[in-house]
């Protein structure tokens, strides 16, 4: 059985504690993990500290080429990278070439932000006592960033906390989702070919009570977090003098109106809706649709869920494969049969066999059931009607989540007032809302989480502006 080492101060090290890790779909043993003792943690920590005075030192040229260093590895193992996140996250194998190639962009993204990330001039003379001075701001690296990962996009989502935190000439720590470590790790080998100090990313699989050594070290200035909103909120309350940032969970809706292309909002709703058996944060759970084309879009898109190609997520013709762990499938499940209980009405899917949830679409849906007031994070779609827009934007808003909304209209007047009215961090204006390019700003509101991923905002969250004020005339 392969043992994968973790990554500490340029060094794999093989630990005493070992988990054995499965792969979702077939449950055969893909590793044996190494997981950190609290020696090793502190030990993480310490040659993160020094990296970090390494780090600052660094010229830009330097830390541009080593990041495109990273991601010209990660297009050299493309295919390694895609069938390792397939095997230990059961995603499709399609979908995980996309995540690949979207980590080669984020790296890229990072890359050239390094060349130019800075601060800016400030004007003084707005005011008398300035007259004769100037000044700027300086964009000074907080030092150690502790990223938490999630399991769902195992690869880049470590890229949007690592890149970042490199182009920022800060050292990180990364614990991956104990799901899925085996790509992060394989990260951690991308990193070293770079010629980077070896201690300014350490990937350090640990158990849960450990999180505490870093949360009490004064030298991690920073933690970022993706995650559940239960957690994150809670982990933010631990550390209330750090930086936190945190990527929560979503509610996503779909707002498809009487003018909108029906083709094309069924096509981008669907992939939204039942990609990776909705495991995405802003998955498309919520759909409101005018009433003058519920009756066909429905039709249309209870179809398409039917004919969605179930198996394994290294078979090139998958498009729905097992969730995560049967817990999850379960508990969603659960959901689905609780709303039926109160009066919803089942459209399609609702069978689980296992891991595998079918995709499932909902009608007759209240506010009070945990489908449409929760985030499900499964294949489990609810569709309403409305009568005016304005209804529309009102049921969309009703809810504790505010990551990303989707609104398909012809209507420029309705574009405006959507983006006016939708309480989100993101508003996609004919497309789901489960767009994303990685160098926007990308977080949410509300419980969806506090602070801005995406290469260059994700690089002001992990710096602090320092203002220099200079009178050169003393």
């Amino acid at each position: 059985m392969t043992t994968k080492p973790l990554l500490i101060g340029g060094e794999w090290r093989t630990t005493d504690s070992l988990r054995e890790l499965r792969a979702p779909y077939t449950g055969e043993t893909l590793a044996q993990v190494a997981y950190a003792s609290r020696a090793e943690v502190e030990e993480a920590i310490a040659a993160a500290a020094s990296a970090a005075g390494e780090m600052r030192a660094l010229p830009r040229y330097e830390l541009a080429e080593a990041l495109r260093r990273i991601a010209d590895n990660l297009e050299e193992r493309k295919e390694e990278f895609a069938r390792t996140i397939a095997q230990e996250s059961a995603k499709p194998i399609k979908a995980a070439r996309g995540e690949t190639d979207r980590a080669i962009a984020t790296f890229t993204f990072a890359s050239e932000e390094a060349r130019r990330f800075s601060g800016e001039v400030v004007p003084l003379d707005t005011q008398a006592l300035g007259r004769g001075r100037f000044g700027w701001t300086e964009r000074i690296p907080r030092g150690i960033v502790f990223g938490i990962t999630p399991f769902n996009f195992p690869l880049n989502l470590v890229a949007h906390k690592v890149a970042p935190a490199l182009a920022s000439r800060n050292a990180i720590i990364i614990k991956p989702s104990p799901r899925t470590p085996l790509t992060a790790l394989l990260l951690g080998e991308a990193f070293l070919s770079a010629g980077l100090p070896p201690g300014a990313l350490q990937i350090v699989p640990m158990e849960i009570p450990l999180l505490d050594v870093l949360f009490d070290d004064e030298r991690v200035a920073m933690v970022s977090f993706t995650g559940s909103a239960e957690v994150g909120w809670k982990l933010r309350a631990r550390v209330p003098h750090k930086q936190v940032t945190l990527e929560l969970g979503g509610n996503a809706p779909v707002i498809v109106d009487e003018t909108a292309d029906i083709e094309y909002s069924l096509e981008r709703s669907v992939t939204a809706a039942f990609g990776y058996a909705g495991q995405v944060c802003i998955s498309a759970q919520r759909f409101l649709l005018h009433e003058s084309i519920s009756d066909e879009w429905t039709r249309s898109f209870i179809e398409r869920a039917q004919n969605l190609r179930t198996g394994d997520p290294l078979d090139e013709a998958t498009e729905l494969s097992v969730m995560i762990d049967e817990e999850a499938a379960r508990r969603a499940e659960g959901w689905v049969n609780e709303a039926v209980s109160a009066g919803a009405r089942l459209l399609c899917g609702g069978t689980r066999r296992g891991s595998l949830l079918e995709a499932t679409v909902l009608a007759d849906v209240h506010d009070e059931m945990r489908v449409v007031s929760e985030e499900v994070f499964a294949p489990v779609a609810t569709v309403q009607t409305f009568g005016d827009f304005a209804s529309a934007l009102a049921a969309a808003n009703h809810t504790r989540y505010g990551l990303q909304a989707g609104v398909f209209t012809r209507d420029l007047s309705r574009v405006h007032q959507a983006a006016q009215a939708l309480e989100f961090g993101g508003v996609m204006i004919n497309d789901a809302p489960a767009f994303r390019v990685d160098n926007m700003p990308y977080g949410g509101v509300k419980l969806s989480g506090a602070g801005r991923e995406g290469v260059r905002y994700a690089m002001e969250e992990m710096t602090e502006p320092r203002v220099i004020v200079v009178d050169p005339n003393k």
